[in-house]
């Protein structure tokens, strides 16, 4: 891709990034390394009764830790992140160490944000509004997804009004990432799958967002190909370090990207869906990535054609709007390859719920930078029906 002359930029990628086998085992020196010394472990109840992890966690960290709060679930809401700060600051904790996937990581976040300015998260949706840094975050992740350890975005839950809420700000960017491939090897195939997508959409919406720019397409590119590689490999064996590794560096890279250039219409519907029918957000992405790559293609073909190399496309002679097609179809095949589900209706939307869907995902914020601009819930209609 090329930019012209005209091109201006902001690339921020602050998180300090450390990768490899058995890498976890450093967080007491890099909690150390930010000033602290009490450290309250985040973390989610099936990690924490199923897995050893956060315990391993725990005693690596000997007494900088001050406490585990395992009560992030799924989806995880203001509630749970407001419990957790009550928690974190009755043990007088100066850090947030989170251990797991994207709900743990995001609640830690939150869990940060009010640590340190009170209140409940409600006081602080929206964008750019805290005034200083949250309370330090080491993150480590256990799943090859979200790429949220590096990311300046939380998405939490109003569960009563089954809305996400969506936290950006850069004051709460993790300060430090712990990359351990031994960590994930225990995720179960298809929550690999459906992570690795979910990785796979952001790489693929930083491209052709509204805000792309040359680094994070850079980064992006590299995650699909990376992706395209080593997801079939980690889904049909879980015990392979080095695709395991790699999915991990795939996510943190696409993590970076889309932290940067933002996602779009793929985000906000699986937002819009996920909310109201508990779909987990990497398989929602991965069912409605195919149909907004159609119904961008009408604009912005010309954005897919670098995305279809990078999966392996031979693109030469083909029109933009053939390699769009063929990313399409590539990122479908790719989610059957590894045993995603490939409809909403497979994941219990109504049709009659549809026109309704719509209309609500005009509000996602994610909307604002997909590469076709969104005139109306008409519009979205036909990507939910060819997704349903």
């Amino acid at each position: 891709m090329t930019y012209d002359s005209s091109l201006s930029f902001i690339f921020m990628n602050t998180t300090r990034v450390v990768f490899g086998s058995g890498s976890s085992k450093d967080v007491r020196e890099e909690v150390r390394a930010l000033g602290c010394a009490r450290a309250v472990i985040v973390t989610d109840s099936v990690l924490a009764t199923r897995t050893d992890v956060p315990g391993r966690i725990e005693k690596t960290l000997g007494d900088s830790c001050v406490g585990v709060f395992s009560d992030v679930v799924p989806d995880s809401g203001v509630h749970i992140v407001d419990a957790g700060a009550a928690f974190a600051r009755e043990r007088g904790a100066d850090c947030i160490v989170s251990v797991g996937g994207g709900s743990a990581i995001d609640t830690a976040k939150g869990i940060a944000i009010v640590l340190k300015e009170g209140g409940s998260l409600r006081d602080y949706e929206g964008f750019q509004v805290l005034k200083r840094p949250a309370t330090p975050h080491v993150a480590i992740p256990t799943t090859a997804g979200t790429g949220s350890e590096v990311t300046y975005v939380a998405v939490i839950k109003d569960h009563e009004a089954h809305q996400k809420l969506l936290f950006g700000d850069y004051n709460i960017i993790p300060n430090t990432a712990l990359l351990d491939p031994d960590l994930t090897v225990g995720l179960p195939p298809l929550l690999t799958a459906a992570t690795g997508m979910d990785a796979m959409s952001h790489a693929v919406e930083a491209i052709h967002s509204q805000q792309n720019e040359p680094i994070a397409d850079g980064l992006s590119l590299h995650a699909i190909r990376l992706i395209r590689e080593f997801l079939p490999r980690a889904v049909a064996d879980g015990k392979d370090l080095v695709a395991r590794g790699q999915m991990l560096i795939a996510s943190n890279m696409a993590g970076a990207a889309f932290s940067n250039a933002q996602v779009g219409l793929v985000h906000a519907i699986a937002h819009t869906v996920g909310a109201r029918y508990g779909i987990h957000h990497g398989l929602a992405n991965s069912i409605v990535m195919p149909h907004v790559v159609r119904f961008n293609a009408v604009e912005v073909a010309a954005t897919y054609r670098p995305v279809a190399a990078a999966l392996g496309v031979a693109v030469d002679g083909l029109s933009d709007e053939a390699c769009a097609e063929l990313v399409a179809e590539r990122l479908a095949a790719l989610a059957a390859k590894t045993g995603l589900p490939l409809t909403l209706s497979s994941q219990g939307v109504p049709e009659s719920a549809l026109e309704e869907l719509a209309e609500a995902t005009l509000a996602d914020a994610s909307i604002i930078y997909n590469g076709r601009t969104v005139l109306g819930a008409e519009e979205l209609l036909e990507v939910y029906r060819a997704a349903f």
